[in-house]
């Protein structure tokens, strides 16, 4: 079983920036293909940036050039630049662990998941 814990959320006002962690404790997270979600109430869970092994990344419009995801042997980052009252959410990182996966948005592509970390923006 693989745990995910999500750190470095907070509140914010709007401009600022935060930047998350997720760990994989035991595991190598440079091994696997990560990405992070968010879920603001009432909303469908979004897909926000993707990573695999090799380094390929992959972002959602809403988010290109302002957040950026790498990760190293330990964590998986996402750096949180400008930020907008509308990114206000719950943020989830999560992991494919097994055979297959590419650098994927879709929450389907990954089979583990974190409790999130709440990110506030104030206008």
């Amino acid at each position: 079983q693989v745990q995910l814990v999500e750190s470095g959320g907070g509140a914010v006002q709007a401009g600022g920036s935060l930047r998350l962690s997720c760990t994989a404790p035991g595991y190598t997270t440079s091994d696997y293909y990560m990405a992070w979600f968010r879920q603001a109430p009432g909303k469908a869970r979004e897909g926000l940036a993707a990573t695999g092994s090799l380094g390929a990344t992959v972002y959602a419009d809403s988010v290109k050039g302002r957040f950026t995801t790498s990760k190293d042997n330990a964590n998986l980052y996402l750096q949180m630049n400008s930020l907008k009252p509308e990114d206000t959410a719950m943020y989830y990182c999560a992991a494919r662990v097994g055979p297959g996966g590419w650098v994927s948005l879709r929450a389907s592509s990954y089979n583990y998941w974190g409790q999130g970390t709440q990110v506030t923006v104030s206008s």
